[in-house]
C-alpha cells in the first residue's frame, strides 16, 4: 500500500512536469506535433501521462473547447505555487458550466420530437423543486428512496408500474392487473433503461419521459401512445437479478 502511494505521487509529479515542459516547448503553437527525446523511464512515463490526459479530454469531447494556452498556464502556475483560483471557486465554476450544458442538451433532446404542448409541460415540470433532470432530458421524482442494491443495464428487473399520459389518463398499469412484471433493462425504451438504473430496490420513482426516450415518431398504437408523446411512469422497483 505504501509503495502504491509513492508511485501515485511520483506519477502525479511526472504529469505536472510533462504538462509544464510541453507548455514551454510549444511556445503557444499547439497546431504542430512536438518532437521529444525520451532518455529514461521517467521521461517515458511523463510523456505517456501527458498523452493519456489529452486522450481523456478528447474522449470527453473537450478537445474542441479547451483553450490550451490557458490550460497549460493553469498547470504551470499551480506547479510554481502561483495559481490564484480557490478550490471553492473552481467547483462553482464547473457546477455552473455543467448546469448550462445540461440545459442545452435537455432542450436539444426535447426539440427532437416533442410537440409544443409537451415542451411546455416538460419546461414547467423541470422548474418544480422535487424534479431532477438528467443530461438526456429524462425527468424524475423520488417518491420513496429504497435501501437495496441498484440494477445495471444488463439486469432483469421486477417492477410494479402505472403509465399515464400527461393529461393524467392511464394507458397501462401492472398495479391494476394485480401482477408485477419482469423484463431486461436492455429490452425496453431508453427512458426506462436509464431511469430504473437510478433506483435502489425498494424505491418508488415517478419518471417523465420525453418522446425521444420513449416511442419517438412511431408511437405505439397498440398501447394507445401517439407519435412524439411524452409519457409518465410511476415505478416500484421490487427486485432484480
Amino acid at each position: 500500500m505504501k509503495n502504491s502511494r509513492i508511485i501515485t505521487k511520483l506519477l502525479g509529479a511526472a504529469l505536472i512536469v510533462a504538462f509544464t515542459t510541453l507548455s514551454i516547448s510549444c511556445k503557444n503553437d499547439h497546431s504542430k506535433p512536438v518532437t521529444v527525446k525520451l532518455s529514461n523511464d521517467m521521461d517515458s512515463i511523463s510523456y505517456a501521462l501527458g498523452g493519456l490526459a489529452a486522450k481523456q479530454h478528447k474522449g470527453n469531447g473537450l478537445d474542441s473547447l479547451i483553450n490550451l494556452d490557458l490550460f497549460f498556464a493553469g498547470v504551470q502556475n499551480e506547479y510554481l505555487d502561483k495559481f490564484d483560483m480557490k478550490d471553492e471557486d473552481i467547483q462553482n465554476l464547473f457546477a455552473e458550466y455543467e448546469k448550462k450544458e445540461v440545459q442545452k442538451m435537455i432542450q436539444k433532446n426535447i426539440e427532437k420530437g416533442a410537440s409544443m404542448d409537451e415542451r411546455t409541460f416538460l419546461d414547467e415540470n423541470a422548474k418544480k423543486p422535487n424534479i431532477k433532470t438528467t443530461a438526456t432530458g429524462l425527468q424524475y421524482e423520488i417518491i420513496k428512496e429504497g435501501d437495496g442494491p441498484q440494477p445495471n443495464e444488463n439486469s432483469t428487473v421486477n417492477v410494479h408500474y402505472v403509465g399515464t399520459h400527461i393529461d393524467g389518463t392511464t394507458f397501462d398499469s401492472s398495479v391494476d392487473r394485480g401482477e408485477p412484471v419482469e423484463f431486461g433493462l436492455n429490452q425496453v425504451i431508453p427512458g426506462w433503461t436509464e431511469g430504473i438504473q437510478l433506483m435502489k430496490v425498494g424505491s418508488k420513482f415517478k419518471f417523465y419521459i420525453p418522446s425521444n426516450l420513449a416511442y419517438g415518431e412511431q408511437g405505439e398504437p397498440r398501447g394507445g401512445i401517439e407519435p412524439n408523446e411524452t409519457l409518465i411512469f410511476e415505478v416500484d422497483l421490487l427486485g432484480f437479478n
